[in-house]
């Protein structure tokens, strides 16, 4: 894939609203994009690198790094009807306790920044995602943190915005 281009302003920044998690809430085959994160104030994507440091006999410092493992927490996450991931979630995890459901999740995480704008934008699917709700409470509303761990099989490729915010995924060549 070549290098791509920001298809923001040059010289403003790049709204948070513009990197998104997708759970897909439809099948493999045809897949229903459901946005993570509905009424979570901030999140990001974390990358552990697995960093290691050593230094030689000679005094020189040597550096290797592993292939990331990608987390993201959304928290506080506040129950809501209309978020179908969230619901999808809840059942899994509160009401089902179904390990293999949770570790299993397949989902696509789109850089709207990146490429271009609701046409082609640069997204990364994983086909086997972690989903671990980290609590279920609150004081004036039900809260559900929850932490993902990317896992499975990573596609590259292009993600574009359809009728009524549809989004398509299109895997890279």
């Amino acid at each position: 894939m070549a290098d791509l281009t920001f298809n923001t302003i040059a010289g403003a920044t790049i709204a948070r609203k513009l990197f998104v998690l997708y759970l897909n809430t439809g099948t493999s085959s045809s897949p229903v994009w459901s946005p993570i994160g509905k009424r979570v104030e901030d999140s990001s994507v974390e990358y552990d690198w697995q960093e290691e440091s050593k230094v030689d006999i000679f005094g020189q410092t040597y550096t290797t790094f592993k292939a990331p493992i990608l987390t993201q927490t959304f928290d506080p996450c506040e129950l809501d009807a209309g978020d179908t991931a969230q619901v999808k979630f809840w059942n899994m995890a509160i009401k089902d306790q179904d390990i293999s459901a949770m570790t299993t999740n397949d989902m696509l995480l789109v850089h709207c920044y990146a490429g271009t704008a609701t046409s082609a934008m640069f997204a990364e699917r994983y086909n086997a995602c972690a989903v671990k709700p980290s609590g279920l409470g609150g004081s004036d509303t039900v809260t559900m943190p929850i932490d993902v761990t990317f896992g499975g099989e990573r596609t590259l490729g292009t993600a574009a915005v359809g009728t009524g915010g549809a989004i398509t995924f299109t895997a890279a060549a």
